[in-house]
């Protein structure tokens, strides 16, 4: 006999089956694949760190727009009818590409594998979803040069740099938009939908004057985003370094020009990932894309601890999006609780037990959970533009008891394969949130068990794995309690508001035996 790596003794000459030989080509590929089950870590630049350099540009935050101190917290305002916006998004902080980069040390500390940053081109607004050009970094934030060292410096340490794509609609103070209402016969004319048939003379996203539409069907305008050798989407892959991108409204794009983006991206980096912004339910998003921001996935986590959906809805509706949706596709999905459109989770989640069993499923569902910046203090916040607040600096503490449970989430899935990798089979509780993540070898199993209810649950339930042995013993990896398989099935006790992470432990009879000897 011989003992394999993962120290069970195999008896010699022993091989796997076809199906497990399979599943281990399935599960090695994605072992090597970073675009499956990354942590991501979102940022405002504006919002993230006070910039060192503020009184050298002050110039650009002339009026209408007014720089704000960092104690400051952000407003709606009136809505200005000559600048088509409110003035809550002419406030700015201040924040730039050179002062994030002094704490990429703290999202590696952190655990984070990729740094997500919202538009940072340049743009009149401070959220920047209304650029003027792709090819132009915002002077607030810096220039093409602090960029490539931003995404060398993140590379250094080991992470990756995905930026945000606003490609469905430009800034009304576009030059390409300027040029077109000024020069009908301009081919910039043809670059968007300009008439009297529109609301504003023009067709913007959701009728809004300040965001022109562009006008997709025109090659040209591809050519611009994504098609040509010299566009937005294939240069900053090629030329800047980052490694993906995230896009805006990506539905309002179709799928037909999703997948010539992805398709792009892929052709000037194989390893690129493009991720799209969807409300919808997400399964014919993934045939054009890499992953979604699943927004869905989001309002079915919000439903069950605000007790609009019961466990076992939440079980049966998780389990048709896992039979229906593309399985990798879902893997590379950002699993989002909060962000800069929606309510920050302490706004939405007063109950603190309630989110910390939130931000547990979130790290141990399927996808690449993100950690919207400030939330790994459990920074609070309404709606826009309260979400949008600067980052508590002064939260960011070893003694700050969120911080070291999200620094746990994360190191819980480093250490256990299957919650970055592994497919997800749900399991059928009553009262009980439950499901199995496993990869092609079953000591990396792990039964994942929430409890909403203030009281205590018990339930005897069926685990749908077939290498899950007999009488083999179960370890929660919180708590260090042990259960056994018997026959299938396992008897599940939970406290109230609280979850359990079971993996299989191979005790054997002995040293010198094991369960597992003939299974993966």
């Amino acid at each position: 006999m011989s003992v394999t790596e993962d120290k069970r003794m195999v008896p010699h000459g022993w091989q796997p089956s076809r199906h497990e030989r399979e599943l281990q080509e399935v599960m090695d590929r994605r072992r090597k694949d970073w675009r499956f089950g990354h942590v991501i870590y979102q940022v405002i630049v504006d919002r993230f760190v006070p910039s060192a350099r503020l009184d050298t540009k002050r110039a650009e935050y002339s009026e209408p727009r007014r720089l704000m101190s960092w104690d400051d917290l952000p407003s709606r305002g009136r809505y200005l009818h000559d600048v088509h916006i409110t003035e809550g998004q002419l406030e700015f902080w201040g924040g730039d590409l050179e002062s994030l980069q002094t704490k990429i040390e703290y999202l590696k500390e952190l655990g984070i594998d990729v740094v997500y940053l919202n538009p940072i081109f340049w743009a009149f607004s401070n959220h920047k979803y209304d650029g003027n050009d792709y090819f132009r970094v915002d002077p607030q934030y810096g220039d093409a040069a602090e960029l490539k060292a931003l995404a060398n410096d993140i590379h250094d340490k080991g992470m990756r740099l995905i930026l945000d794509g606003v490609f469905n609609h430009v800034g009304r103070r576009s030059p390409l938009f300027q040029t077109a209402l000024n020069d009908p016969d301009s081919k910039e004319a043809g670059f968007f939908y300009i008439g009297d048939e529109y609301r504003n003379g023009h067709r913007g996203w959701r009728n809004g004057a300040n965001l022109p539409e562009l006008n997709l069907e025109n090659p040209e305008v591809r050519d611009l985003v994504h098609n040509g050798e010299q566009s937005a989407v294939r240069y900053y892959l090629r030329d800047v370094g980052i490694d993906g991108w995230r896009l805006d409204v990506a539905p309002d794009i179709g799928p037909a020009f999703l997948a010539e983006i992805t398709d792009a991206a892929h052709e000037t980096r194989e390893d690129s990932v493009v991720i799209g912004e969807c409300w919808n339910w997400p399964e014919e998003w993934l045939h054009c894309l890499d992953g979604v921001m699943n927004m869905h996935l989001r309002e079915l986590l919000l439903a069950l601890v605000q007790g609009r959906l019961s466990a076992r809805r939440f079980n049966e509706t998780l389990g048709r999006m896992l039979s229906e949706c593309d399985t990798e596709g879902l893997l590379r999905s950002h699993v989002v609780l909060d962000n800069h459109d929606t309510p920050r989770l302490p706004h939405s989640v007063p109950d603190g037990p309630l989110r910390r069993l939130l931000k547990l499923l979130q790290f141990t569902l399927p996808g690449c959970p993100v950690v919207y910046y400030g939330s790994e203090v459990d920074m609070s916040g309404g709606p826009d533009p309260e979400n949008r607040a600067p980052m508590r600096w002064d939260l960011v503490d070893d003694s700050n008891t969120e911080l070291r449970f999200v620094r746990d989430l994360i190191r819980l899935r480093d250490n256990n394969p299957a919650l970055r990798f592994g497919d997800c089979r749900t399991i059928d509780g009553d009262q009980l949130v439950a499901f199995l993540r496993m990869t092609d070898r079953a000591a990396e199993s792990l039964i994942i068990v929430v409890n909403v209810h203030p009281q205590e649950v018990e339930e005897l339930v069926q685990v749908r794995h077939s290498r899950l042995m007999d009488a083999a013993p179960l370890e929660c990896l919180l708590t260090g309690e042990r259960i056994s398989m018997h026959s299938g099935t396992a008897t599940l006790k939970v406290p109230g508001r609280s979850a359990r992470v079971f993996r299989s432990i191979d005790r054997g009879s002995g040293p010198d035996y094991s369960m597992f000897k003939r299974v993966l």
